[in-house]
């Protein structure tokens, strides 16, 4: 029987590459995004490739009649939820002295409450199978090292993790897995629109930056994220649950810049 997986935010990035790994792996994907255009693309690279069968659920996250729908039109199409993966993202770059009410609130629900619903959506489907289920939600880094901006996006990475544990607390007996994936800086759209007071693109200062922490020196591709969340979805991983995977290069557990490193131990780094 062909498993089915639905990933949120499948149009760029890291959902772009997750999508794709799961059709080289002989999946049915359906495809959750606002640009359906994007998602065309996408279908029309895995069908020629693979020879996949992608289903397009185009919507908005912040529309919360979306989520229900995109569960349902992937049973109508298919009959089945195998793995569903959390990862649309949206967020403001300011601090919570400027943030509007207005931007928080779109936030949370993109960010947490939609991933909190196609979870339940999907996990009433996957039950209902009497066969296992699994669930990624994509967290952040910054969830555990905050920058002081984009406060709502902290907040609701933080609540993804929190989320997974309850998720996989409450699924657990019927036989779905519930993980989290935690990524560092990855060269993604999301990661390339950081702005200075004067409306310069400082992007790549910032990424030279994290780079400096990071014992890997380098920023992941999103293509790395994807295959781990493909592992993480196969059997495989079957006793992996109510957790939450670091792929950040070594950035968390570092304690200052390579720069400064050198400056004591120029020999050793």
């Amino acid at each position: 029987m062909e498993k089915v997986a639905l990933i949120s935010g499948a149009s760029r990035g890291i959902g772009y590459e997750t999508a794709f790994k799961f059709a080289e792996q002989g999946y049915r994907i359906a495809v959750m995004a606002r640009d359906e255009h994007e998602l065309i693309k996408l279908r029309d690279a895995a069908e020629s490739k693979w020879g996949a069968e992608v289903l397009i659920v185009a919507g908005d996250l912040a529309d919360s009649a979306y989520w229900k729908a995109a569960v349902e039109t992937t049973v109508a199409r298919w009959g089945r939820v195998d793995v569903l993966v959390n990862n649309a993202a949206w967020r403001t770059i300011e601090t919570m002295k400027t943030i509007h009410l207005e931007d928080w609130e779109r936030t949370v629900r993109i960010c947490l409450t939609a991933p909190a619903f196609l979870a339940k959506y999907a996990a009433a489907v996957m039950a209902a199978q009497q066969d296992t289920g699994v669930i990624i939600n994509i967290s952040s880094v910054m969830s555990q090292r905050a920058g002081g901006y984009s406060p709502a996006y902290i907040a609701c990475k933080g609540g993804m993790e929190s989320l997974t544990y309850e998720l996989a607390t409450c699924y657990g007996r019927d036989r779905i897995r519930v993980v989290g994936v935690s990524p560092g800086n990855v060269q993604t759209a999301m990661s390339g629109d950081y702005q200075d007071a004067k409306g310069n693109n400082i992007s790549k200062q910032l990424e030279a930056e994290m780079n400096e922490m990071t014992p890997l020196g380098r920023a992941a591709s999103p293509r790395e994220i994807a295959e781990l969340v493909a592992w993480l979805a196969s059997d495989q991983a079957s006793f992996i649950t109510g957790t939450t995977i670091l792929a950040d290069g070594g950035f968390s557990h570092n304690f200052n810049s390579y720069a400064s490193k050198k400056l004591q131990f120029p020999r050793a780094f």
